[in-house]
């Protein structure tokens, strides 16, 4: 296994496993992800496997296919300019433009390449072969070896699929996202997580997300991504709120029985920097951002915006923080999440920071 700058590949893995709709779809099965000793990518391509020869006994889905024929007879449209310059009429034909059924989708394609893909990924011999017979069966069926674009695979997502199908989507999505990150040359590349932090922010937020979306939420806890605040300002002049900037959240987390709400930052960079006085210190601007999301919703009539916590949550390389203090009434904790720890230590450092002393219930809210 393999690493990416510092951080092990597979750990790559886990958080766009838990960024994926694969995690939704198959819930959190009490930690046995992180707690299996094969890699991520041949778990994802057992569940894909599984789901193509699902769907192969009963039957793939099919959609309609622009295609153009010269026909003895109409169907669909005619092609009068084609029909006139090849003078098709002289020889019984005509040209016609027409929707026809078919195995060869933008959907199929998709989990087509994901097959070919992870039959050369996988480590399991076995699990390869499979893969790769499935994807035999997929081209004898009319499916073409043409991968979908991304902005094709982007409709496929958004489009309307059918429920048997989503969850084989999904693997199919994720399977492809989890051949990409390496930095061995090959035909695809993959932003550094040190080099492009634009690129891993986002996948740390979305694996933040998802992870409390599916373990936290039943227990009562709801997950909101990318909040849009108001600053709630007063008497502003007339040309304030076109240079006012936006302000919006990364995660909220709500549990309304127990009254209690955090707000996460994500970040995906060092949670301390060099001070004036001393050797580390945490960064001001980001502490002056959670202080603005959490003092500018009170007193609005919002009981959980309140007392809400916050939490300024960074991933971080062999090194361990988890600090805090009360600010005006709000609770503001700064954390890490080690990288290079293994993913059953990051499922529990997860758990870990999103604790609140609650006298009736257990110490860890999540379980």
């Amino acid at each position: 296994m393999g690493f990416i700058g510092r951080i092990p590949i597979r750990n790559i893995w886990l958080l766009m496993f838990y960024a994926s709709d694969l995690y939704r779809h198959i819930g959190d099965r009490n930690g046995a992800v992180e707690e299996s000793p094969d890699p991520l990518a041949d778990l994802v391509a057992k569940i894909l496997a599984d789901r193509v020869e699902q769907r192969l006994r009963r039957q793939l889905s099919t959609g309609f296919q622009p295609r153009e024929a010269n026909l003895r007879r109409v169907k669909g449209r005619i092609d009068l300019l084609r029909t006139t310059r090849h003078r098709l009429l002289d020889q019984g034909l005509v040209a016609c433009r027409f929707d026809e059924l078919s195995l060869d989708t933008p959907a199929n394609r998709l989990v087509l390449a994901a097959l070919e893909t992870m039959a050369n990924t996988v480590r399991n011999q076995a699990l390869g072969s499979q893969c790769g017979s499935l994807a035999l069966r997929l081209r004898r069926a009319g499916v073409s070896g043409k991968p979908p674009t991304r902005r094709q695979i982007a409709a496929v997502a958004d489009g309307r699929l059918l429920r048997a199908d989503t969850a084989m989507m999904a693997a199919a999505r994720l399977a492809l996202d989890l051949a990409l990150p390496t930095e061995q040359e090959g035909r695809h590349s993959l932003p550094v997580p040190s080099r492009e932090e634009h690129w891993a922010r986002q996948l740390f937020e979305r694996a933040v997300t998802g992870f409390y979306d599916v373990v936290a939420r039943p227990f009562g806890w709801t997950v909101a991504r990318g909040t849009k605040l108001s600053w709630n300002e007063r008497g502003p002049s007339p040309g304030f709120e076109a240079i006012l900037p936006s302000m919006k959240t990364d995660i909220v987390l709500d549990h309304e029985v127990r009254g209690h709400r955090i707000v996460i930052d994500t970040k995906f960079t060092e949670i301390v920097t060099g001070g004036w006085y001393r050797e580390s210190s945490l960064k001001s601007g980001y502490i002056y951002q959670m202080y603005a999301y959490l003092r500018s919703q009170e007193s609005l009539g919002d009981r959980l915006a309140d007392g809400a916590a916050g939490l300024l949550l960074h991933p971080a390389v062999g090194s361990d923080m988890d600090e805090g203090a009360e600010f005006q009434g709000h609770r503001i904790r700064f954390a890490t999440v080690d990288l290079t720890a293994s993913a059953l230590d990051i499922r529990n450092r997860l758990l870990q920071v999103i604790q609140v002393p609650d006298p009736t219930s257990t110490p860890d809210m999540v379980r």
